[in-house]
């Protein structure tokens, strides 16, 4: 298995469940400016789209999309207990949080990373993730983690987009619950191995 990556992005929530999973893989720096990777192979070839993540499950076998990544990732490994079992209840509960993240939040944060936006749109766009925020907030003053007392694959993302908040100035001690959930998960093994992996720990 081989993950297409670049740096503190999106694909650091695969790369993180892969580590939690405990299963084997192998990292591909993407050059997402010139499409190349590590290895000077275009990286259209594997996702024509130009972005990261992509995840090479065997030969001839790419996903794409975070969300199905992780998924993907979490029922080759399902005693990792990084997502309820399929048809569940809880799976639903889970699929829901993912698509609450990728539409609601990482997205949210994608005009505020274009130079060329206005500062009254970027003031609007951030006005939205709070109001976003204030909602994760309320679920997380309440539980440990997304989906009650155990971390999932929705954590690896929450984490991750909610990290990009220092980047487009947006303070998160607004949120205190938000910012107790980013120690406890940032306090796991896999997660600390995944960033220095990347180089955002030293």
């Amino acid at each position: 298995m081989k993950l297409y990556f670049s740096p503190g992005v999106c694909s650091l929530a695969p790369h993180i469940a892969l580590r939690e999973a405990g299963l084997p893989f192998t990292l591909e720096l993407v050059d997402t400016n010139t499409r190349l990777t590590a290895s000077g192979a275009d990286y259209l070839e594997v996702n024509p789209n130009g972005y990261v993540p992509a995840f090479e499950a065997e030969p001839g076998f790419v996903l794409t999309e975070g969300p199905a990544i992780m998924q993907y990732i979490a029922d080759r490994a399902p005693e990792s207990g990084l997502a309820p079992p399929p048809g569940s209840a809880q799976r639903y509960r889970l699929q829901s949080w993912l698509n609450f993240i990728t539409s609601e939040i990482h997205k949210g944060f994608s005009p505020l990373f274009k130079p060329g936006m206005p500062a009254e749109a970027k003031t609007m766009f951030k006005e939205q993730l709070a109001q976003r925020f204030d909602h994760v907030e309320k679920h997380l003053a309440r539980h440990d983690y997304l989906l009650g007392n155990s971390f999932s694959i929705a954590d690896a993302y929450l984490f991750v987009t909610t990290g990009w908040s220092g980047f487009v100035g947006i303070d998160l001690n607004r949120w205190p619950a938000i910012l107790a959930f980013r120690e406890r998960v940032q306090s796991r093994p896999s997660v600390q191995e995944a960033m220095r992996a990347e180089g955002l720990l030293k």
